[in-house]
């Protein structure tokens, strides 16, 4: 039996805007949160820190909020040896920084962009967690939205 795979993630608010990763798979290119695997005995949010640094050069420590949600991707039809992922989402707001350093260090990763609400609806989110992001307002503190059961 196949084990589900924790993946962090970080819905970083900058200046009423979302930074996205860019990655690429033969054949498809989509966006997604900043984050990656959690390695045993990690905790989440030092995984999350991780891969922060190693992603996007982000080494410095900032408050977290949440968990904010939780999303479960499913194969369809799953069966042993396909991938289940549980996305544990959190959500920082670095608006008072500058962004100028941050840079894609990660092989996997092929950019990262800043985003509006309204142009998310224009981009493939991975996973399909556009509704859960485009929730997000302006000035919200956080987006608390208990579960997401994505398939």
């Amino acid at each position: 039996m196949s084990e589900p795979r924790v993946r962090v993630g970080l819905l970083l608010r900058w200046q009423n805007r979302v930074l996205l990763c860019r990655q690429e798979k033969p054949g498809r290119e989509y966006w997604l949160l900043p984050g990656g695997g959690v390695d045993g005995g990690e905790t989440l949010t030092d995984a999350l820190r991780r891969e922060l640094a190693e992603e996007l050069g982000i080494g410095e420590h900032f408050p977290l909020e949440g968990p904010i949600a939780v999303a479960d991707s499913i194969a369809p039809g799953w069966q042993p040896g396909d991938r289940h992922i549980i996305h544990v989402v959190f959500g920082a707001d670095l608006s008072h920084r500058s962004l100028e350093d941050v840079e894609t260090r990660d092989a996997a990763v092929r950019g990262a962009r800043l985003f509006s609400i309204d142009e998310l609806g224009e981009i493939v989110l991975h996973p399909p967690i556009t509704r859960f992001v485009q929730r997000w307002r302006p000035g919200d503190p956080a987006v608390y939205l208990g579960s997401l059961w994505a398939r």
